[in-house]
């Protein structure tokens, strides 16, 4: 049985972008919004919306450069938890508009990555997405989950795959 370049891109960044947008919920009810929005995990490290905004162009490029066509821009202007909502409902929008026939010849598909240093990878497709780009894209919703925890705002794990829902198998009988 063989999986699609879809199967493992867009459903997995569309659940991970939506439990973010359900932190922010629950951190708005919780915390301080202004308090979390500069809080971070190190000092060298970006804060709370970089790492929202990081996600988010982790996913939408992911998905542009295996279907061979353009992002749409989002330039990192987001300084409030309802601005984050809407740039994580904005690239949900865009991955799950890009056709599944245009991913699935992504496998194959070259992906050069060239960092401002001029240094960087050369990847087949499929390579990019599951040695980079979710890689990538889990380290950014992995640390603003750690920031809010961090901060004391309730989040467990059943937030962090909260796109599960409740559990469906009910125990002994």
């Amino acid at each position: 049985m063989s999986i699609s370049i879809h199967d493992v891109s867009v459903p997995i960044f569309v659940n991970a972008l939506g439990n973010m947008s359900a932190w922010l919920d629950k951190a708005a009810s919780e915390k301080p919004e202004a308090e979390l929005l500069i809080r971070r995990l190190a000092p060298d490290m970006k804060p709370l919306p970089a790492q929202y905004q990081m996600a988010s162009d982790s996913a939408k490029n992911a998905v542009a450069r295996l279907a061979g066509i353009e992002a749409p821009s989002m330039p990192d202007v987001e300084a409030t938890f309802a601005e984050l909502k809407e740039r994580c409902a904005r690239t949900m929008a865009f991955v799950e508009g890009v056709d599944p026939a245009a991913l699935a010849s992504g496998a194959q598909r070259e992906v050069e990555l060239t960092f401002p240093n001029g240094m960087g990878y050369r990847f087949t497709g499929q390579a990019y997405l599951t040695g980079f780009a979710l890689p990538n894209f889990f380290f950014h919703v992995t640390t603003a989950y750690g920031i809010l925890r961090s901060a004391g705002v309730s989040l467990a794990k059943p937030d962090f795959l909260r796109h599960l829902g409740p559990p469906n198998i009910l125990g002994a009988k």
